[in-house]
């Protein structure tokens, strides 16, 4: 009687992707077979083999510099909320308490240019408004002035941000305008356009086209509302 001997098993050699998702499948793996951790080794930047524990502390203590570095970026943009809504509260209660239109433009001048400090600012309405206007960088002009010159800005009907053309710059901000790099602009609206606000910065990209215009729409909003109930 012959007995049938039984051919030595093969190993098909692993790929690199087969092995990793073996270990993230079990990620006990080397807690059940501690004696491999002795064989692995790692090369280090000063080009000595450092443990897999060391390269695992080196690699957490990464992430968690990364981690901190994106919470204070979150903490930096909560504080410069804050501080803007705190700045725009002062202006809306503020024009709650004006009984004019010319009282309106006063305060949101006085805001802009002390309180929120912006760099350059424009506001300006359209049509017969008769009264005597007090600050710079408030006027009025006509309907058609400001098609010509500004069309495109009041047809969008919604905050802009970005680079503007030289004659829209030159419009909204006059003798400065070849100061102003970048521009946050939003119309005036009850019914149709009656004006528009714009603030401008000297760096072409403090202004940026997916910048929030939360604080800014909202006191247009809040424009918007009280100065065509007012009187002149």
């Amino acid at each position: 009687m012959t007995t049938q001997q039984q051919a030595p098993c093969t190993l098909t050699e692993l790929l690199p992707e087969q092995v990793k998702a073996y270990l993230q499948q079990h990620p006990g793996f080397f807690e059940d077979h501690p004696e491999l951790l002795e064989m692995i080794s790692l090369p280090h930047e000063s080009g000595a083999a450092i443990s897999l524990i060391e390269r695992q502390v080196s690699v957490l203590r990464e992430r968690n510099l990364e981690m901190r570095q994106r919470l204070n970026g979150v903490l930096d943009s909560a504080k410069a909320n804050d501080k803007l809504f705190e700045k725009t509260k002062r202006l809306i209660l503020t024009l709650l308490e004006t009984g004019n239109k010319a009282n309106v433009l006063d305060a949101v001048s006085t805001s802009l240019d002390t309180d929120f400090q912006v760099e350059f600012y424009s506001l300006i309405l359209i049509g017969d408004h008769p009264f005597k206007l007090r600050s710079a960088h408030t006027r009025i002009v006509s309907q058609d002035e400001a098609n010509h010159h500004i069309g495109t800005l009041l047809r969008n009907n919604r905050a802009i941000c970005g680079i503007l053309g030289t004659e829209e710059l030159a419009f909204l901000f006059g003798d400065d305008a070849n100061r102003v790099g970048s521009v946050a602009a939003v119309p005036l609206t009850q019914g149709s356009v009656f004006g528009i606000l714009a603030i401008g910065n000297s760096d072409p990209n403090f202004y940026r086209s997916s910048m929030g215009t939360l604080f800014l729409s909202y006191i247009a909003e809040v424009l918007s509302r009280i100065i065509p109930r007012l009187d002149s």
